[in-house]
């Protein structure tokens, strides 16, 4: 059985007050909303971001009229539970600064094999580095959009689902963001 049915089923039953249902979405879905939300907000944030999603998408669960796929709709609460809580942030004062090392450790799984030569891992690790930073500095428009495709592998039409907009703004987005990476990447590789 494909996955939609599965979800289409579970989200049937938790609809019914199933929460054990439920429970079964969120540790489908648990790793992937944690990774988005903290491309967003920053990996400190973003398991508390990720579970007051979760807890949205159930107090919203009635209401979700299977339009689109379950996935496609907890990405969007993702999304708008992540805008949000950049936005209080702004509004609270703050003397936390990001810690870059640790956003450079984010998802640092890569292992050294044997045909690596010292070099080609150090170049992998910079280019690695300037496109994660690239990323941060874009606007969140387009820092969600090409989250969305390239990290988390989702279809122009989803994306436009996720982030409620026409499939020509996701494109644009996407477009903009990739050339705003090229711009930084460009050097590097000419320089090699």
């Amino acid at each position: 059985m494909s996955e939609e049915p599965i979800d289409e089923q579970l989200v049937e039953r938790a609809q019914q007050g199933d929460k054990r249902a439920f429970e079964l979405l969120v540790r489908k879905y648990q790793h992937k909303i944690v990774q988005l939300v903290g491309r967003l907000v920053g990996d400190a944030d973003a398991p508390d971001v990720a579970q007051e999603a979760f807890i949205k998408a159930w107090r919203a669960l009635n209401g979700f009229r299977g339009q689109s796929a379950f996935y496609t709709w907890l990405y969007r609460i993702g999304i708008n539970t992540a805008k949000n809580h950049l936005v209080a942030r702004r509004r609270r004062p703050s003397n936390q600064d990001i810690d870059v090392d640790e956003a450079e450790q984010y998802g640092h799984t890569q292992q050294m094999s044997d045909m690596d030569t010292p070099e080609a891992v150090l170049l992998t690790e910079e280019i690695r580095h300037k496109v994660e930073e690239a990323i941060a500095r874009l606007p969140p428009d387009l820092r969600q959009a090409i989250t969305l495709r390239e990290l988390e592998g989702l279809s122009y039409e989803e994306i436009a689902e996720a982030m409620s907009c026409p499939i020509g703004t996701v494109r644009s987005r996407i477009f903009r963001a990739r050339e705003a990476v090229d711009l930084v990447l460009r050097p590097l590789l000419e320089s090699r």
